[in-house]
């Protein structure tokens, strides 16, 4: 029976498995997001996002911790001093998962992970993203009626000249 044994094996050996997500935990440190299947995306979000929340009490003790799943010095250092302090005030959810489709050659469903706090892009859309059907109607009737009255005055210089 498989009482209690959900996590995904990704079709690897123990040892497989725990260096290839440390690797890609490595990557996604130092990277701020990686491109990935998203089975192992999936996987990758439940070893790091514990790693994270570790690196917000920065002792002696919880580098060696993370430093015995990670086991790159300088991925440590960088999760302790950089990625640590920007999400300090966040309680959870360090990661976000976006899928891309399917991979050509073998139709392997695909995404990125990619850290939160570092993607400026997305918290700008997040922003317009708070709009009602009315404001949309009144927006779309304004700049309407004021473009030709804009371009009328550039159409009877041109037209002086």
């Amino acid at each position: 029976m498989r009482h209690n044994k959900k996590f995904n094996h990704l079709g690897r050996t123990a040892s497989h498995r725990s260096a290839m997500l440390a690797n890609m935990a490595c990557s996604l440190i130092k990277h701020k997001r990686i491109t990935t299947t998203l089975a192992k995306a999936k996987a990758l979000k439940k070893y790091v996002e514990p790693l994270i929340t570790k690196s917000k009490n920065d002792t002696t003790n919880s580098r060696r911790v993370v430093f015995s799943y990670l086991q790159d010095k300088y991925v440590v250092t960088e999760l302790f001093k950089e990625v640590a302090v920007k999400v300090g005030d966040r309680p959870g959810g360090y990661t976000r998962i976006i899928k891309l489709g399917s991979r050509m050659s073998d139709a392997a469903p695909m995404a990125f992970i990619e850290l939160v706090d570092y993607n400026e892009n997305m918290a700008k859309t997040a922003k317009k993203a708070t709009r009602t059907r009315r404001s949309k109607k009144s927006a779309a009737a304004a700049p309407a009626v004021e473009a030709p009255a804009t371009e009328a005055p550039a159409a009877e210089e041109a037209k002086a000249e």
